[in-house]
């Protein structure tokens, strides 16, 4: 029960409005996580498709590198690898899921240019690279989905808290309070009643045996 408050009518009107005004933000904080947590769920399966396929590529494309290796020389693959770009130019933006801001990652799908001579090399090194790019851009996807399910995960406990907080805490409180404040308003009501019940019959009495 709320403490220092007052068995007014004043304050069982404010008590119930609060309540139901608890009422209605568990029900939305409730809606608002289920609605994340779908969608956190999504996302942790879509991180391990992303996931599964990067291994999947990583280790075909380290087995070209091997043969590569083999037929061409470790030097040779090496002077190929350093001249080959490292890096694309890229954006993070964001957009919005229930009110909460998660990254988006913006790059551009730019054809593959040659930075060696295409007559010295083996197919094995130019499909190696193929594949590596490729595992590039689903690293972008996935860290892009891995801080979306952090995000969600964080946004998620702190819903929870605050539903917890609502619906162990404030909303039993209030009921608590309001059926204090109600049960003592009627119990003012029944003695007020019984007073001028009483009053009354002593009125009658006086007006049938005047002094």
């Amino acid at each position: 029960m709320i403490e220092n408050i007052a068995p007014t009518k004043a304050n069982y009107l404010k008590l119930k409005e609060s309540l139901k005004l608890s009422q209605t933000g568990y029900n939305l904080i409730d809606k608002k996580r289920t609605v994340l947590i779908k969608e956190l769920l999504s996302q942790i399966d879509k991180a391990k498709e992303i996931q599964v396929e990067v291994g999947e590529l990583f280790s075909k494309a380290y087995l070209l590198l091997q043969k590569a290796n083999i037929s061409m020389g470790v030097r040779e693959i090496h002077d190929i690898a350093t001249s080959i770009d490292k890096a694309e130019p890229f954006e993070i933006t964001y957009q919005s899921i229930m009110g909460l801001d998660v990254p988006k990652i913006k790059y551009a799908h730019k054809p593959l240019r040659p930075h060696y001579s295409l007559f010295m090399t083996s197919p094995e090194v130019d499909e190696a690279i193929y594949i590596f790019r490729k595992v590039k851009h689903l690293i972008y996807r996935l860290a892009e989905t891995e801080n979306t399910v952090y995000k969600l995960s964080v946004e998620i406990k702190k819903n929870q808290k605050r539903a917890n907080a609502l619906e162990k805490i404030k909303i039993p409180e209030y009921e608590e309070t309001i059926k204090y404040i109600s049960e003592t308003l009627e119990e003012k009501e029944r003695e007020e009643f019984f007073r001028l019940k009483k009053m009354k019959k002593r009125k009658e009495e006086q007006k049938k045996d005047p002094i």
